[in-house]
């Protein structure tokens, strides 16, 4: 039987992320800003009304995966397709610069260099979701900056990937490197890809048939769904993210006669329910519990290092694309926001003590701030054009 309390949570949590989305659209504020910090006043942070629950996490879940799959059909294929390598070298830059700075941070703070190193992996990838939300609400999704953004945070979560692997197959029994497994899991990565964008082309045609023969009809939402759903199975099974394989499965989709209609319809039932759980649930997982001392001056030190290494790191790398220079400043903004990836890549070091417990509580302050911070930047960067 459900839990009484979490219809009262829910209800709490929709109506707080709705009124202060409100307000900010007001104050001329993204409305995402407001989902975060109602969040954040709800949890354990400011007045505990809500304390972490695993069936909101899961609903939040839910939200990411929509989020990003109204974001792949929403992507302009050709774009996305003529933006590879620029989205490439974004990636790189930004990886190697977050690496290079989370590095320097842990090592100036005396950890040992491996600890150090997992600590650059474990703030190098960014947040799709929050950016993603940010560009929808302005507007911005389709420009170009929106689709070098979308194709970067996909390879960034690639690398990232591929980067914990390589470290996790340090864990084995033999003390070292297994070799054979990270070549198994390239493999494996390789391998989805293939399947995908495979998949993803007779997905295409078959939508556009069954297009011609039911119409815009809601069995097609549910095809889609379901076919998202699917692809963010197979995306976990073959060693990514989620999410990774919701936007694939939103890219196959783009190019469909009938996409109009299944974003609408997938963008209002994400919208309405699942979205503002998730960026709420962010905020309810925010705890500052444990932060004394020299862990704030640390953790301090590692959002400038989170904010600086994406801002610089990828800005070049748009520049050195032949973006103008406010399109690269816009890229630099989108790509500071953390999220889900770190937290993983957080929790799978501390589980097998390559990093101490002690410093989660600034990789939440982190992913917190970059995530409040990216909204502010990316209007600033986009003004009014």
């Amino acid at each position: 039987m459900i839990d009484i309390n979490l219809l009262l949570f829910i209800a709490i949590i929709l109506l707080s992320t709705k009124v202060l989305a409100i307000f900010m659209k007001r104050i001329h504020l993204p409305q995402v800003v407001g989902a975060l910090i109602a969040g954040v006043l709800l949890g354990p942070s400011v007045f505990g009304l809500i304390a972490p629950n695993e069936v909101i996490s899961t609903i939040a879940e839910f939200g990411v995966i929509l989020l990003l799959f109204t974001a792949g059909m929403e992507t302009d294929f050709k774009q996305l397709r003529d933006s590879m390598k620029s989205s490439a070298l974004i990636s790189v830059l930004g990886v190697a610069a977050a690496l290079g700075g989370g590095f320097a941070v842990a090592f100036l703070f005396g950890k040992p260099s491996f600890e150090s190193f997992f600590i650059g992996v474990v703030i190098a990838s960014m947040s799709t979701s929050i950016t993603v939300e940010v560009l929808q609400e302005m507007g911005k999704l389709k420009t170009k900056t929106g689709t070098a953004l979308l194709g970067a945070s996909l390879f960034d979560d690639v690398i990232v990937i591929v980067m914990l692997a390589v470290l996790m197959g340090m864990g084995t029994d033999t003390g070292g490197l297994s070799v054979a497994s990270i070549a198994f899991t390239l493999l494996k990565i390789a391998g989805f890809f293939i399947f995908a964008f495979m998949a993803g082309y007779f997905i295409n045609k078959l939508f556009n048939y069954m297009h011609r023969i039911f119409g815009e009809r809601r069995r097609l939402t549910i095809f889609a769904i379901a076919y998202c759903f699917a692809m963010a199975y197979l995306a976990e099974l073959f060693g990514l993210a989620d999410i990774t394989g919701a936007y694939i499965a939103g890219v196959s989709l783009c190019s469909t006669r009938c996409v109009e209609s299944l974003e609408t319809k997938v963008h209002d039932i994400s919208y309405m329910f699942f979205t503002p759980v998730f960026l709420a649930n962010i905020g309810i997982h925010t705890s500052f519990s444990g932060m004394m001392g020299s862990l704030v001056a640390f953790s301090a030190f590692l959002v400038a290092a989170a904010i600086l290494s994406k801002f610089i790191g990828c800005g070049l790398g748009a520049k050195l694309c032949g973006f103008t220079n406010r399109e690269s400043v816009q890229v630099g903004a989108g790509m500071i926001a953390r999220g889900e990836v770190s937290f993983i890549v957080a929790a799978k070091g501390i589980a097998v003590g390559y990093i101490g417990i002690q410093l989660f509580p600034s990789i939440i302050v982190v992913v917190l701030v970059t995530v409040l911070i990216t909204p502010l930047l990316l209007k600033a960067a986009f003004g009014k054009g």
